[in-house]
């Protein structure tokens, strides 16, 4: 063997092996659905955000005649890389665009991976912020601990290229988008995005199934107006920031409308009496949703922070 085809050959399997073993390996289940004729996307197992190598949110893809366009990007590059994989096996054409429902950790830490790939980030208003905030990089150092290796110290912020603060439509490979920026609800910026001749609607996480809602520092009455006031007639089906794609939107809003609706019942009647958070917490019916995925994790925590915020909305009065 020549020097120069030994050096080639040398390079060939050092990239082949870095390749493999950019991302640490998972071992979840990612199944990939098919919602209509152009849409896919995976489902998170229902826990919380550590459980399942981080893989407890949704993600999709849409493929059309000119590129993909992906929604959200899963908790972990490791994830976002077993995506791009499943991608490759329904179409070889290339990603164009990834638009991110909001910055919450268990949907952008896959966004390396398609920033490395080329594709333009599209993101709410206000996410440069975040990324740039000590809050995104605390967070950040923490996952790093709770999801190594999936998660470490090759895992970096991604800015945006495009942010949204009005909806907007785009065309790609003939089939249209309508990205609507619902603005404070969920997170400090939330996105919805609608295919429009397959008429499925990507929710982020304005919508949680199968298990409870994060609240978070969710300005939640905000958030339960968005969803009494979201428009679900004609589509076909609505693919949730978590649990299962429904052909039936009506149905799977009604889990976090409900439970919105009495975290701030609840609460706003505690504090017009004056009544102190844990006493309204233990006296509070929880039955309608002990049961479900992540309520001892979560309930407590989004209870308090719906009376801290009740509280402030009283006083802003």
């Amino acid at each position: 063997m020549s020097k120069s085809l030994l050096i080639f050959s040398l390079y060939f399997i050092a990239n082949t092996i870095f390749a493999e073993t950019k991302y640490a390996e998972t071992s979840v289940d990612m199944e990939l659905k098919k919602v209509s004729d152009h849409v896919y996307y995976v489902e998170g197992i229902p826990g919380i955000a550590t459980d399942n190598e981080g893989f407890i949110s949704n993600a999709g893809f849409i493929v059309t005649a000119d590129g993909v366009v992906v929604f959200d990007t899963l908790g972990t590059p490791s994830l976002a890389n077993n995506l791009v994989q499943k991608i490759k096996t329904i179409t070889n054409q290339p990603i164009k665009k990834v638009v991110v429902s909001h910055f919450h950790a268990d949907h952008i830490y896959g966004l390396q991976v398609f920033e490395e790939l080329g594709a333009e980030i599209i993101a709410p208003y206000g996410a440069q912020k975040y990324i740039q905030s000590e809050a995104a990089a605390s967070r950040l150092e923490e996952r790093q601990f709770s999801l190594e290796p999936w998660v470490n110290e090759n895992t970096y912020l991604v800015l945006p290229d495009t942010t949204i603060e009005k909806s907007t439509v785009f065309t790609l490979g003939g089939i249209t988008f309508t990205i609507n920026f619902m603005g404070k609800a969920h997170s400090d910026g939330d996105l919805t995005m609608l295919v429009e001749p397959d008429k499925v609607l990507f929710s982020g996480d304005l919508i949680f199934e199968g298990r409870l809602a994060f609240v978070g520092n969710a300005d939640s009455k905000k958030w339960l107006e968005t969803l009494i006031q979201l428009e679900t007639e004609g589509l076909a089906a609505l693919v949730p920031g978590h649990g299962a794609a429904s052909d039936n939107p009506e149905k799977i809003i009604a889990l976090t409308r409900s439970y919105l609706a009495h975290l701030r019942r609840v609460m706003g009647a505690g504090i017009e009496d004056f009544t102190p958070f844990d006493e309204v917490y233990a006296n509070a019916d929880w039955s309608k949703f002990k049961d479900l995925p992540a309520f001892d994790e979560s309930n407590r925590v989004n209870a308090y922070q719906v009376y801290l915020s009740m509280e402030a909305e009283l006083l802003e009065q």
